[in-house]
Formats: structure tokens, sequence, C-alpha cells
């Protein structure tokens, strides 16, 4: 299966593996980051020895989309970015929601716990 059929057909799956790495961390990152004229809030999980990249990144107007990067051949990065659907949504924990959307507003970062997120 391909990066791009993983990400479009398993997306749920793939919030599932970030969601369970950011709330066993001691410490997560929710990050703000902005590109043209979007910002978002963001959580990244980083797979250093296959030099991929999965996130999920939280819009304006409550739209919720998972980022999966990747370098191909070329060592060129590759961005996939597939919106979530509510049910794969209801996957990240209210916590987590309450505190990108935090960021999302406030437009700054927060460090906090992994076990705090979990709530």
């Amino acid at each position: 299966m391909t990066y791009e059929e993983l990400v479009k057909k398993h997306p749920g799956s793939l919030v599932e593996k970030i969601v369970t790495e950011v709330v066993n961390k001691d410490f997560v990152e929710v990050h703000f980051e902005d590109e043209d004229d979007e910002q978002w809030a963001v959580i990244k999980v980083h797979i250093y020895e296959e030099d991929k990249e999965m996130a999920i990144r939280l819009l304006a107007d409550d739209q919720w989309v998972l980022q999966f990067g990747y370098y191909d051949d070329e060592d060129e990065f590759i961005e996939l970015l597939q919106p979530l659907t509510q049910l794969e949504i209801d996957l990240i924990p209210k916590g987590l929601q309450k505190v990108m959307r935090k960021v999302l507003a406030s437009e700054e970062g927060l460090r906090l716990p992994g076990n705090f997120l979990s709530r």
C-alpha cells in the first residue's frame, strides 16, 4: 500500500497512532503555525528512522486535517493532507481538542503533560 492510499483509506488508524504517541509522552507541544493565509494548531509525531512525520492539524472553522509527510526517492519532502470526518475527529481526546482550539485562538503554542491531553 502506498502512503497516498494509507492516508486516504485509513486516516482513522493514523489518527489513533498519533494520539497514542502524544498522550504517552511526558510532555507534548501543541504548535501554532501559519503559511500564506492559513493558520493552524498542530501536534506532530516524527518517525526519524523512517524519515516520516504524522500530524493532526486544526484549521479555522473547526476543520481537522491529517498530515502525513515523507521523503521520496529524490529526497524531496512530500506532504499529504486528508480532511478528517467526524468519526475520525471523535478519536481525538476532548482534552486535546480543547487545547488545540485554544492554541489556534490565541496564536500561541503550549507545552503540556501528555497525560493531561487524554482527558
